[in-house]
């Protein structure tokens, strides 16, 4: 009994010993850092390590020209875009890279990696998603080796790392507009959908039409479709006005004819029946009287 108590103090103890240790941290030579930055609606993250000089010639010496290099220190230079992004007037998917360069006294080479994790050694070139050349520019002693953005607008910026006398800039450019409009046809298409489903409900209860045209009509000022077109001219045929529901029937088969989807087939028939009931149900209009010969 008490052998089985104090082997489980002792496992205890280790347990706890063992949990001590893993909590300890101790500082980094290269101390891991990150920045994040808007550009217009495009979120930009980037992660890094910070080497410093130490008293050392960098570029040329510690980093020999013309060789991979992982752009910091330890694991690999992480940096992340939202959306597509043009850099440097080339087009860069949106995704998580790792960004590796090769220094040279007149030109870098900037490489976007589609490898988020790789580093020097296992570094392949078939992953690269995007290289590009800049000239570096000479800049005041950077101790630390650091990224930084400048120069924001709405739809641009400038990325930039520095180290020692040397300094890289990229100009980052974002479709913001683009993007923009595309948020807001997809928000409305979305609100489109909804009002078309909310106005079907209540043409199938019967009730509420006036609401539900007006539902319809927001639906259909969003974005037109057979299937809103198609909403409304029922609704407009429950209320009566065969008049207005009649072509907008018709503009419903042209564009259900037209459509490449494939989801017209299964209405088409009750679009046809319907033309032909409205049709049917328009009163012909009265004919002005002959002249007399």
């Amino acid at each position: 009994m008490k052998k089985s108590f104090f082997t489980g103090l002792l496992a205890l103890g280790l347990f706890c010993s063992t949990s001590l240790l893993a909590q300890i941290r101790t500082p980094q030579p290269s101390p891991a850092a990150g920045l994040s930055q808007t550009v217009g609606i495009t979120d930009i993250t980037l992660k890094y390590s910070r080497p410093s000089m130490k008293g050392r010639e960098i570029f040329g010496k510690l980093l020999p020209f013309d060789k991979i290099w992982r752009t910091g220190a330890n694991q690999a230079t992480n940096i992340e875009f939202s959306t597509d992004a043009m850099i440097e007037g080339q087009k860069l998917a949106a995704g998580k890279y790792s960004i590796f360069s090769m220094p040279n006294a007149t030109e870098f080479t900037v490489i976007f990696n589609k490898d988020a994790g790789a580093s020097e050694q296992n570094y392949s070139q078939e992953k690269d998603a995007l290289r590009i050349k800049v000239k570096p520019s000479e800049c005041a002693v950077n101790q630390n080796f650091s990224f930084d953005f400048s120069d924001i607008t709405d739809s641009s910026a400038v990325l930039s790392f520095a180290w020692e006398k040397t300094k890289v800039a990229m100009k980052i450019e974002v479709a913001t507009t683009d993007l923009a409009i595309a948020g807001i046809d997809k928000v409305a298409e979305a609100n489109a959908g909804q009002m078309n489903t909310g106005a079907n409900y209540l043409l199938n209860k019967g009730k509420n039409l006036d609401k539900a045209l007006g539902m319809i009509n927001t639906a259909v000022g969003a974005k037109e479709t057979f299937r809103n077109l198609w909403t409304k001219a029922q609704i407009l045929a429950k209320m009566g006005n065969f008049t207005e529901a009649l072509p907008i029937a018709k503009k419903v088969m042209d564009l259900g004819n037209a459509d490449t989807t494939g989801g017209f087939g299964f209405m088409k028939d009750a679009v046809q029946k319907g033309i032909t009931d409205y049709a049917s149900k328009i009163p012909m209009p009265v004919g002005l009287p002959g002249k007399k010969k």
